[in-house]
């Protein structure tokens, strides 16, 4: 099953840090990554009062459960130094990790929903989705990537900054 991965740091090494994210997830059980986007430098959304982002999405083959495999992504940001204040929800992070899609997996659970919520409204995360498959067809709405790509006015700041591998 492919599972897509939402990557963000604005903490520290940014780079390293989201580098690091995938070597650990790419070894976790049964899991190997298939391809990563480039990195992309993208200005805070919402919280504006923290350091720039620096953004990517990558592709995994995993027989893991989507509520396992979720649940991996959550170790390894705690693992990572990422906190989580319930004061400052988007605020600046060492990493972050968001399972986008699992397969075709259409969920709604607490704790759990796929594809992620917000991935219609979020250019950092469909600009390297994209790249990565650009035919790639939202399972939930039934509407290529492109399409929603083309729905957001304005397209967020971002510029690419290099690639993942």
């Amino acid at each position: 099953m492919k599972a897509y991965v939402g990557l963000g740091s604005n903490l520290g090494d940014r780079e390293s840090q989201i580098r690091t994210a995938i070597e650990q997830i790419a070894q976790l059980p049964d899991t190997s990554l298939v391809q990563g986007s480039s990195l992309y430098d993208t200005a805070p959304v919402g919280d504006l009062e923290q350091p720039n982002f620096l953004n990517a999405v990558a592709v995994f083959e995993t027989e893991l459960e989507p509520k396992t495999f979720l649940w991996n992504l959550l170790l390894i940001e705690r693992r990572m130094g990422r906190v989580r204040h319930a004061d400052r929800r988007h605020g600046p992070r060492t990493i972050d990790l968001d399972l986008l899609f699992h397969g075709d997996t259409v969920l709604d659970e607490p704790g759990i929903t796929l594809p992620h919520p917000e991935i219609a409204r979020r250019g950092f995360v469909l600009v390297p989705l994209f790249e990565v498959d650009p035919h790639f067809v939202h399972p939930a709405l039934g509407v290529p990537v492109s399409a929603l790509l083309d729905r957001l006015d304005p397209l967020p700041a971002m510029r690419r900054t290099s690639k993942l591998w």
